[in-house]
């Protein structure tokens, strides 16, 4: 009988702690960008048909442009979804180096980020941003009705995240630019490959895997699925299949899986079934493109892995070793030595890129690699850092600028690279490689998109890429201005030239896979030097020139390879074109053949009307016990925030109104909210424990300066607060005669520091972090409340015994006194709420052990798709010395958690279970204590 009471005391406390401790999220997130730029941007606005540009000062040209291309292509971009106007504003981005475009909702808007990339397809920059993210204008515009009254953005936005499957938005925005134009990403064999070398090497990937990514595989990814499937759909089913499809959702858009129901409605497949019957026609048409083109097999040089690892670039330093850069699902991106036996030496840890690149030559490397403004992230630069491999000393050789795949000499003392001003500007730039200056421009008087140079042996001639709306073209140049087209622009997907003595090498797609091939330069005439079964890229030579190091793509990522220079003949294309249903259905040819030339009157953007852009209604949970609506107001640039709302409080009766805003224009953020609510306490009183209500009108404001760096794969992140109120109580019913009517402006001030590494993509926590905080809260400017709080913060986190482990040490301590005397600053043990208090909280030590068990990418039908494996071990402290001390915690247990897609949508869901055993001297049961979180 005592054994069972036990057991149903336990049942009873894992019920109730389960229930006080699940988490739900209060709010939608917002899934792109909310940076600003700094205050020094001018900017001006274009109206345009319907479209409003909102762009830079120095992109006047360029904003003429696109106000001319938006407003002529859009009812193409728009006609197979029924849509020819749209009214949306588009703002032009320059301040970036990331190439980047979105359409959003809440508010509703599109930013193009207009610095090119140093790899895309075959045509204008700018031109591929218009016609892929006006499709997503089309499809929201079809959704929505274009004008949501009385402004409910975000819940059309939440909306539009559990209905659709992303693949549907991204595929269909390929297909379409894919379609007309003359380029797009779907006649590039190297965007489709590992598509197309999973299906080949017998890989069948769930729908779900497919769609959401993996941990350890390389998967097809939604945009590349999405481009196939619809692909495929309108191949079968028509031009206007999904003008029928997204009409049906909006007319019923309540219902489980209404994409694929509607699908299935209009061509009797839904999503799954599309899924199989386009794998398996994939699969035949990929295997018999490989048996049409013949293809050899590469070794690879490098070892194996049993999660998806590439090593890009690599080059022969001598006979024995091979430099690359590695990248991996368990690994941040390095620099590695590979030896004839695999075995792998570290080297140094790097910064983000915009794409993967470095150049060798002569015991020194060079990279170019991505730094954030200290505050203003709208604004980046690209860098370019060197490392000598001898002395190892790291140098970084240019500041706050904008300069993309450095190449050097041969003796190592010049470095070439494309530089891009804030009008879009492009020249190749000769850099000195140990002090940095630039030593000379050369002119690109028609402003063509220039790629990925590098210098001729004696560094007199540079080759690089030149791209237009007609093509890439392959060019060569020098100091005395002679420039020779040594491949005329086409469709080609031309990259990476590389000067050896029988002309310049480089990667291209003759034959329908991307291979390597070379010019000669006197005779034009071009060969193949590699045959890839799927492709091949980055060639390096060594020194005899009697063998050729590049990269062969394989199942788990790019592989270090080896071949003999041996020229063959280009061969037949057989690429297999997927989007030729599509575009004959279009019919349209490129669109951007008849752009007009119109100049559009131009206007300031950016006084005070422009603050406010008043965009959602929104439903607000704070917990079951209170709810309401709030009206939500961002402008266009991210500066302003603004909201006013309506709580009603079940447990008390009453009405909450609020108020406030954010201002993150200035270097510092500033905050202010004012709430006018009902309130509810407590209190001794003559007849023993009473109740008293009151309302109070309360303000509080706040300002921010955020700061942070970034170095190699170093982020450093600051952060100083300063905080007050104003609080006012009336009303009170059944309050004590001497009960504070007035709390006068306490003060807050907090700092944080934190320092961590770049995390890969399999790491559970950081594996190298160290956090402080500290906070400091008084009332200075009211005597009558007396008391202070000092808390210091810190976190630090090591490596564990493992890769992914990581161990986490959090030794917090607060002071404090009077009315702050039981308040909480301080991180708590697991368990803290569902435990009785001994003393005051003065202390913690919270020692956390977190590591991954597995990556099962298990498909569980249509109820989860689970990602990983989770597990933790906790060792929790309290008031140590004193309640607690190292031989016994008070409270200790385990974790168990599981990344997981519920119901095929895409927010990835963060379920698990902490089991909280504590110490025996607190008389309380183990508590279970169940997580619920998600993230996008």
């Amino acid at each position: 009988m005592k054994r069972s009471l036990k057991n149903k005391q336990l049942i009873i406390s894992i019920i109730t702690s389960s229930l006080l401790t699940l988490t739900i999220p209060k709010s939608f997130a917002q899934i792109f960008s909310t940076e600003q730029n700094p205050l020094s941007v001018k900017w001006r606005q274009i109206n345009a048909t319907g479209f409003r540009i909102i762009y830079p000062i120095e992109l006047e040209k360029e904003a003429q442009r696109m106000s001319n291309t938006i407003t002529h292509i859009y009812p193409y971009v728009g006609a197979s979804l029924g849509q020819r106007k749209a009214s949306i504003p588009i703002v032009l981005q320059n301040r970036g180096v990331i190439a980047n475009g979105f359409v959003q909702l809440a508010p509703k808007k599109s930013e193009f980020y207009t610095t090119p990339p140093q790899q895309f397809d075959s045509q204008d920059w700018l031109n591929n941003l218009a016609v892929h993210e006006l499709r997503h204008v089309a499809q929201f515009d079809k959704l929505t009705g274009g004008k949501a009254h009385p402004f409910p953005e975000t819940v059309y936005f939440a909306w539009l995240g559990v209905s659709f499957p992303l693949w549907y938005f991204e595929g269909d925005a390929v297909s379409t630019e894919t379609s007309l134009t003359n380029a797009g990403r779907g006649r590039i064999p190297s965007w489709i490959m590992p598509y197309r070398t999973q299906l080949l090497e017998g890989k069948n990937y769930s729908y779900t895997k497919s769609n959401f990514d993996s941990e350890k595989d390389l998967t097809p990814g939604y945009y590349q699925l999405g481009y196939t499937l619809t692909s495929r759909i309108r191949e079968n089913s028509g031009k206007y299949v999904f003008d029928s499809v997204l009409t049906d959702i909006k007319h019923r858009p309540v219902r489980l899986y209404p994409f694929s129901n509607s699908l299935k409605k209009y061509t009797g497949k839904g999503t799954t079934e599309w899924f199989r019957a386009n794998t398996e026609k994939l699969r035949a048409e990929w295997t018999e493109q490989a048996r049409k083109t013949p293809s050899k097999a590469y070794a690879p040089l490098n070892a194996t892995s049993d999660f998806a690892t590439s090593y890009f670039l690599p080059v022969k330093i001598n006979d024995q070793q091979t430099l690359a850069l590695k990248q991996s699902k368990g690994e941040p991106p390095h620099f590695v030595l590979i030896d004839a036996d695999k075995k792998e030496k570290k080297l140094l840890a790097i910064g983000p890129q915009e794409q993967a690149w470095f150049s060798y030559a002569n015991g020194v490397v060079v990279w170019d690699e991505i730094r954030y403004d200290p505050r203003y992230k709208q604004r980046s630069y690209s860098v370019i850092c060197s490392y000598h491999l001898e002395s190892g000393r790291v140098h970084k050789l240019s500041s706050r600028s904008r300069l993309f795949s450095p190449s050097l000499s041969a003796d190592g003392k010049k470095v070439i690279a494309v530089q891009y001003d804030l009008s879009n500007q492009a020249n190749l730039v000769e850099i000195d490689a140990t002090t940095g200056k630039i030593l000379y421009s050369y002119p690109n008087p028609d402003n063509h998109i220039l790629q990925t140079p590098s210098f001729s042996p004696d560094g007199t001639a540079i080759a690089f890429i030149s791209v237009t709306e007609q093509g890439k073209a392959l060019l060569q140049t020098n100091r005395t201005g002679q420039t020779e087209v040594l491949i005329p622009e086409s469709q080609q997907q031309l990259s990476r030239p590389v000067y050896f003595s029988k002309g310049i090498a480089f990667n291209a797609h003759y034959n329908g896979i991307d291979n390597i091939y070379y010019i000669e330069l006197d005779s034009k005439k071009i060969s193949a030097l590699s045959a890839a079964k799927y492709g091949a890229f980055n060639p390096a030579f060594s020194a005899d020139e009697k063998l050729m190091v590049f990269n062969n793509y394989g199942i788990a990522g790019y592989e270090v390879a080896e071949a003999k220079i041996q020229p063959e003949a280009i061969g037949e294309n057989n690429f297999v074109f997927l989007g030729a249903a599509a575009a004959k259905q279009e019919n349209t040819g490129t669109v951007f053949t008849n752009i007009p030339d119109s100049s559009y009157v131009t206007k300031p953007y950016g006084g005070i009307k422009d603050l406010f852009q008043v965009h959602s209604i929104n439903p607000v949970i704070e917990n079951e016990y209170r709810g309401g609506l709030q009206i939500n107001s961002d402008n266009l640039l991210n500066t302003m925030n603004v909201f006013a709302g309506v709580n009603y409080f079940r447990d008390l009766g009453r009405f909450e109104y609020n108020a406030g805003f954010t201002y993150k224009g200035f270097y510092p953020v500033l905050s202010a909210t004012y709430r006018n609510r009902p309130r509810r306490a407590f209190y001794s009183g003559s007849t023993g424990i009473e109740l008293g209500e009151w309302r109070e009108n309360d303000l509080r404001f706040a300002a921010t300066v955020p700061f942070s760096l970034n170095a190699l794969n170093h982020n450093y992140n600051f952060s100083l607060t300063t905080a007050s109120s104003y609080t006012k109580r009336y009303s009170p019913e059944n309050m004590p005669n001497n009960y504070i009517t007035t709390l006068k402006f306490p003060l807050e001030y907090s700092f944080s520091f934190t320092h961590s590494i770049r995390q890969s993509e399999r790491d559970v926590a950081p594996k190298w972090a160290q956090v402080l905080r500290f906070t400091y809260l008084h009332q200075p400017f009211d005597a009558q409340l007396s008391g202070d709080l000092f808390a210091a913060e810190s976190f630090f986190y090591f490596p564990g015994f493992a890769r992914n482990h990581s161990f986490l040490a959090n030794l917090s301590f607060q002071r404090s006194s009077g009315v702050r005397k039981y308040d909480q600053q301080i991180n708590t043990v697991y368990g803290y709420n569902n435990i009785t208090a001994i003393n005051t909280l003065k202390n913690t030590l919270l020692l956390n052990y977190r590591f991954p068990i597995a990556f099962p990418d298990a498909e569980l039908g249509a109820l989860a798709y689970v990602r990983n494996l989770r597990a933790g071990l906790f060792c929790h402290y309290e008031n140590l010395g004193e309640d607690t001390n190292l031989a016994e915690p008070k409270t200790f247990g385990f974790e168990l958690r599981s990344s997981m897609n519920l119901l095929r949508y895409q927010p990835v869901v963060d379920v698990g279970a902490r089991v909280v055993f504590v110490n025996k001297i607190y008389h309380q049961n183990p508590i279970l204590e169940l997580i619920l979180n998600y993230s996008f």
